[in-house]
């Protein structure tokens, strides 16, 4: 199956100069989740932007659907919902006319029953008829996705969906994404909550500098480049490592008290026991042990610092 989203060779630079994109390549698959990873100034927007028809690319080629971006608006616009950054919306209106006022720019014709349900999966039925000013900020960005959904995209992008929102707002609105997902629809998502990717996306996506660094699933992607670590505590602190341990990446802390031992992906397991044979075997003995795993956003700090 041809993906939805096809990005060739995709370029942006700006008036002033500035590159905002520099040969970007992407296929995104219909139904998947897509987090994009990437300091300010990465070119997320940018390349967000082009594929909504909100910016015109400087080369390369986005199809939507099969349908060119900048040949094929109409048809590719219909396909794809917003919800942008910037809370864009009239402060004077009502939650219940602004969304529905959204579907019918879109041309689609009205569906009460669809509105109700889209304010009622966001948690803002009870504020059908308030006005936008008289929202709070996570509400307002409630708005801004109600809006999105109400021409039923096939393809949501959400730009930092929950920026100023609290937890719980967040983790409730990640359900109607999942939700969104289990009817179909490819959501793309631009995040600078770390945890978000680690928690609703099927790969992730990582940006600096105008260039695509990486797309990976994400459960491969932690298996690749997570590191992992082994903290032995002694029993007796160390002045010095035996020969005998040299082969293994080991550190010894300050004081002596502790080992640590870092592996990536599954190297680590057969290392591991011959570690413990070979303390055991110079009469080293440890009192008690720990293991952590590398998260995505030390995956993302790496990969930001080696290529900044």
């Amino acid at each position: 199956m041809a993906p939805i989203v096809s990005i060739d060779r995709l370029t942006k630079t700006y008036g002033n100069g500035f590159e905002a994109l520099k040969g970007i390549d992407l296929d995104i698959e219909e139904g998947e989740i897509l987090a994009l990873l990437g300091p300010n100034g990465a070119g997320k927007t940018t390349l967000i932007s082009i594929i909504c028809g909100l910016v015109n690319p400087g080369s390369g080629k986005v199809m939507v659907a099969g349908h060119d971006v900048v040949k094929d608006f109409r048809a590719t616009r219909a396909l794809i919902g917003l919800v942008p950054q910037e809370l864009t919306t009239d402060m004077f209106e009502t939650v219940w006319n602004t969304v529905s006022f959204s579907r019918g720019v879109h041309g689609k014709k009205p569906d009460p029953a669809l509105i109700e349900s889209i304010l009622k999966d966001l948690s803002l039925w009870e504020k059908k008829d308030n006005t936008l000013r008289e929202l709070s900020g996570g509400m307002k960005r409630r708005v801004l996705i109600a809006k999105a959904l109400a021409h039923e995209p096939k393809i949501l992008f959400l730009d930092e969906p929950t920026a100023g929102v609290d937890v719980n707002l967040r983790r409730e609105m990640w359900q109607v994404v999942e939700r969104l997902r289990e009817n179909g629809v490819t959501i793309i998502l631009t995040t600078h909550y770390i945890e978000e990717a680690e928690e609703i996306a099927d790969r992730v996506g990582v940006i600096n500098g105008g260039r695509l660094l990486l797309v990976e699933e994400k459960r491969a992607l932690m298996q690749k480049l997570g590191r992992k670590q082994l903290r032995l505590e002694l029993s007796e602190p160390l002045t010095a490592l035996p020969d005998s341990l040299a082969l293994y990446n080991l550190t010894l802390a300050d004081d002596g008290t502790a080992l640590v031992h870092e592996y990536q992906g599954d190297e680590g397991q057969g290392s591991i026991a011959s570690l413990l044979a070979t303390l055991a075997a110079e009469d080293i003995h440890f009192r008690d042990l720990s293991t952590r795993q590398s998260s995505l956003e030390d995956i993302f700090v790496a990969l930001v610092g080696e290529k900044a």
